[in-house]
C-alpha cells in the first residue's frame, strides 16, 4: 500500500508525461480551411480529461456554430475567439460556447445581482439588532 505522498507524486508525474506528449505532437500535414487559426498546445490549460480536444489533433481552430441556450439564436464561435478563450484566458479545453454575447452579458449581470443580494443578506444577518 502506498502513502498519500507517493500516490500524489505518481499522479503528478503521469500528468506531466501526458502534457509533454500532447505538447510535442507534430503539426498536421493537411491545409487548414480559410479563417482557421493555428493552435499553440503549450498554452492550453488541461483539466483531468482522458482525451485530447479535436482542435489539438487538427492543429488549428475552426469556426463552430451553436444555438444560444437562453434565446435560441444561431451564433458562431469564431476561431479567433476560441484561441483567446483557450490560450489567453486559459479556459478549460472541455468547455464550449453556449450563449450569445448579449445573453452572456445578461447572465453576468444576473449573477452579480444575486451575489450582491446574498452579500447584503449576510451583512444584515451579522449586523447587531440595535437601531
Amino acid at each position: 500500500m502506498k502513502s498519500g505522498k507517493q500516490r500524489k507524486l505518481e499522479i503528478k508525474t503521469a500528468r506531466l508525461r501526458r502534457t509533454t506528449r500532447i505538447q510535442h505532437r507534430p503539426l498536421p500535414v493537411d491545409v487548414p480551411p480559410p479563417g482557421a487559426v493555428f493552435c499553440d498546445a503549450t498554452r492550453l490549460a488541461y483539466g483531468s480529461s482522458y482525451g485530447v480536444p479535436a482542435f489539438v489533433d487538427r492543429g488549428y481552430y475552426v469556426d463552430i456554430a451553436f444555438r444560444c441556450r437562453d434565446c435560441g439564436v444561431e451564433c458562431v464561435w469564431t476561431a479567433a475567439q476560441q484561441k483567446w478563450w483557450y490560450e489567453v484566458a486559459r479556459g478549460n479545453v472541455e468547455t464550449r460556447a453556449v450563449r450569445c454575447r448579449s445573453c452572456r452579458i445578461k447572465e453576468r449581470e444576473r449573477q452579480a445581482l444575486a451575489r450582491r443580494v446574498h452579500q447584503e443578506g449576510l451583512q444584515k444577518k451579522q449586523a447587531p439588532d440595535h437601531p
